[in-house]
């Protein structure tokens, strides 16, 4: 019996992000390898012409073929990338070209399943591929993405999300995620994981991981917010009740509260919850610290006061999602302690075979 062929194609047009477009091909190869080439995958670069292509990172790259070549062709698996453009001011904006969109649409109607790396998904959803449907991307363009496509049921903050056959990827690190996700579907989470091996990736994440960053998600455009925010990071384990954030501020706690919702969409209130929740996750992916002494330095004061944020915030427990995502203490076979803390760990590399 031969094997299964599998056709690749990965968009290429100038200011495309270059990891998106190497990353996929990366995972693809180890596959291959990992199956003694029973995975069948052939991956090829599309472009309007066979001209080089110019990243956003600035290195050139020649296509294999012209996109109405592959039109031609039975495709398996279609990438889109995306590319960004950053104004004066540092803000970010997914960039979409009508002409690149209409042979998205049309690569599309000739593939088996379409997916999208970072804010490849605005090409998708302008060739009308996410009307109806969940969808990620970036979390600095998910905004945009939400505002330009209502029918899109944006939800910035997973790995990857699947609907049907359309998936859609977050950024930038995330379409190796992706990538390995589809060989999991292609050849199963044993390949998948041999892959994640070779590739120095110490797990495999799930889609249901965030990519959300509290500090990161949105720059505040006044100093005053940004002053608060680093007072909040700074004092994280305190009570920080709005009367003491307005008296750092020198305002009242109602224009306090308005100040928040205006630059950061939320009360202080919500946005400090959200740092605390991203300092525990930090802690419970990085450390064998117990879920009390977690709960006192990041502010919740309880365990019961940790858990209720995080079944609000991430719909899990701090000891599953510790169970999930913490990476460094596989050796001893993810064990988690009642008191939701891990055993010592000891470092093996990440093939992980070496005895103790």
């Amino acid at each position: 019996m031969g094997k299964v062929r599998r056709l690749v194609v990965i968009v290429l047009f100038d200011g495309v992000d270059l990891l998106d477009v190497t990353g996929p091909p990366e995972v693809f190869s180890l596959a291959r390898r990992e199956t003694e080439d029973a995975a069948g995958y052939e991956v090829v670069l599309a472009a309007e012409c066979l001209e080089p292509v110019t990243t956003g990172a600035g290195v050139r790259i020649l296509p294999d073929v012209t996109f109405h070549d592959a039109a031609a062709r039975g495709i398996d698996t279609l990438i889109v990338p995306g590319s960004v453009e950053v104004d004066s001011e540092r803000r970010v904006r997914a960039v979409v070209d009508s002409e690149l969109v209409r042979w998205v649409k049309t690569l599309a109607a000739r593939t088996r399943r379409v997916t999208s790396v970072c804010v490849g998904a605005h090409l998708l959803a302008a060739a009308g591929l996410l009307d109806g449907k969940r969808a990620t991307t970036h979390w600095s363009t998910a905004s945009q993405l939400a505002a330009e496509h209502p029918a899109v049921q944006v939800d910035a903050d997973p790995i990857f999300i699947r609907e049907g056959d359309v998936w859609t990827g977050a950024g930038i690190s995330a379409c190796l995620d992706l990538s390995l996700a589809l060989v999991a579907d292609d050849l199963g989470e044993a390949v998948a994981l041999r892959v994640a091996r070779q590739l120095v990736m110490y797990v495999k994440r799930p889609s249901g991981q965030s990519q959300f960053s509290v500090p990161l998600e949105q720059v505040a455009t006044t100093r005053r917010i940004e002053d608060l925010r680093h007072h909040i990071l700074r004092n994280l384990g305190e009570p920080l009740t709005v009367m003491d954030l307005a008296e750092f501020a020198h305002v009242s706690d109602r224009h306090l509260t308005r100040i928040f919702k205006s630059e950061l969409g939320m009360t202080p209130y919500a946005y400090i919850e959200s740092v605390r929740v991203e300092k525990a996750r930090n802690e419970l992916e990085s450390t064998d610290a117990t879920l009390e002494r977690i709960a006192s330095a990041c502010g919740f004061g309880t365990t019961d006061t940790l858990v209720r944020a995080f079944r609000r915030r991430l719909d899990t427990t701090p000891t599953e999602y510790r169970r999930r995502f913490r990476t460094s203490y596989a050796a001893d076979g993810g064990a988690v302690r009642k008191d939701g803390s891990t055993p010592p760990v000891r470092h093996f590399p990440v093939q992980g075979e070496c005895p103790a």
